[in-house]
């Protein structure tokens, strides 16, 4: 595979679906645990909104890497490392992508070990690096705009 351009269109769609995410998990009613288990329906929009979430900035991830690089990365696990060895993402902030990339195949292939405290406390305390990576792959963008095809 050979280096291309990021298409501004499919970032901006995964921006935008990344966004969409966080504003559906900002309407669940988190002030306090025992609201939000109240209604079960709320715990599970809670891990589809975040599942999402993760899976678009990761899928953002691995189509900067793609076209802007030429790399394909098959795996979630391996974006963050191939993100920090291009020079896309700082080491701090591709440890915590792959944390998520981690969480995310927890919530896909191991749900049953996620209690809902956890959920929880990910929602409650640990949201900010999903819109914060966001704007670091924003950042990076903004720095090489020889690497994207189109405008955001």
């Amino acid at each position: 595979m050979s280096p291309g351009r990021i298409d501004a269109k499919v970032f901006a769609a995964k921006a935008e679906a990344i966004r969409a995410m966080l504003d559906g998990i900002a309407e669940l009613p988190l002030e306090s645990y025992a609201e939000w288990t109240e209604d079960p329906r709320m715990i599970a929009a809670g891990e589809s909104y975040l599942r999402r979430a993760l899976e678009a900035l990761l899928d953002l991830g691995r189509h900067v890497l793609a076209k802007g690089f030429g790399r394909a990365v098959p795996e979630y696990a391996t974006i963050a490392d191939a993100l920090q060895e291009e020079e896309v993402l700082s080491s701090d902030q591709a440890n915590r992508l792959r944390l998520m990339a981690r969480y995310r195949n927890r919530m896909v292939h191991f749900y049953d070990e996620i209690s809902n405290e956890e959920l929880y406390d990910i929602l409650t305390e640990h949201l900010e690096d999903v819109p914060d990576t966001l704007g670091a792959l924003r950042d990076w963008i903004a720095a090489h705009p020889d690497r994207l095809r189109g405008e955001l």
